[in-house]
């Protein structure tokens, strides 16, 4: 997978860019790199990171260029061919993920770390949506995404005047959960995806599917969806052990079932 790879340690399965811009070749490896570690059962947390400077700086302009040139109706086929299936993978895996946010981080590649469950960014990254800086809007899910993060408001204000802004103003507006050095991001992330690989995955999966329904139906209807799955996890062996773990006041095990 061309500028894409997957590291794997235990349980955690980190997917590295190793090209910060999106051309064909890193989006056709990204989709492909998350759809195999969805898919792995031995896999119980993603980290998602970047390498160098640049966590990711969004499309590559200069490909981009060529397609609007060679059929510019066919130059965004890219958004529901590849844009939207990484963002969807990355928000509806049933297990956790983490964005590990190593410096520069741009429109699309603000998306794809806004549909991961944790973030952890480094004290120095710059960021920013970019889209209307050249006539476009917003894609990758950030027109949903951004305002849950950070509010109806500073996410017009964000996208609407694609200004850029810091790490430290990301985690203070909610976006991201940690901040910490450069150099201790792919460790801190790495940390917390060993941590989340050693819990109860199938609570995750079921956790983040109600987190995300939940956005857009009514309370009875979430009330409901909680009900059925507690009951779904109550019958696993997850939860029977845990229970009587924690009677015998004894560290639990869990093993996704």
């Amino acid at each position: 997978m061309t500028g894409v790879t997957i590291e794997r340690d235990g349980a955690v399965a980190t997917v590295v860019l190793s090209s910060s811009a999106l051309n064909f070749e890193v989006k056709k490896g990204l989709l492909a790199a998350l759809r195999d570690v969805s898919g792995d059962g031995a896999v119980r947390a993603v980290v998602l990171a970047g390498t160098g400077r640049a966590f990711c700086v969004g499309q590559d302009l200069a490909e981009h260029a060529a397609a609007l040139d060679a059929d510019p109706g066919r130059a965004m086929d890219t958004v529901d061919a590849h844009y939207n299936p990484i963002t969807t993978l990355l928000a509806t895996m049933p297990k956790p993920v983490i964005a590990a946010v190593n410096g520069t981080c741009v429109g699309a590649g603000l998306g794809f770390v806004l549909a991961c469950d944790l973030v952890v960014m480094a004290a120095g990254a710059m960021l920013g949506t970019a889209f209307t800086r050249i006539g476009l809007t917003c894609d990758s899910g950030l027109s949903v995404t951004l305002a849950q993060a950070v509010g109806m408001s500073r996410a017009r204000s964000l996208l609407l005047q694609a200004r850029t802004f810091t790490a430290s103003e990301a985690v203070s507006w909610g976006m991201a959960f940690e901040l910490v050095p450069a150099e201790q991001v792919r460790l801190t992330a790495a940390t917390h995806a060993a941590r989340l690989a050693a819990g109860p995955t199938t609570a995750y999966a079921e956790t983040k599917r109600l987190v995300m329904d939940g956005m857009s139906r009514p309370l009875a209807e979430s009330l409901a969806a909680e009900s059925a799955a507690q009951h779904r996890l109550s019958l696993t062996a997850d939860h029977k052990g845990a229970v009587r773990a924690f009677l015998a006041k004894q560290q639990p095990e869990f093993r996704g079932a």
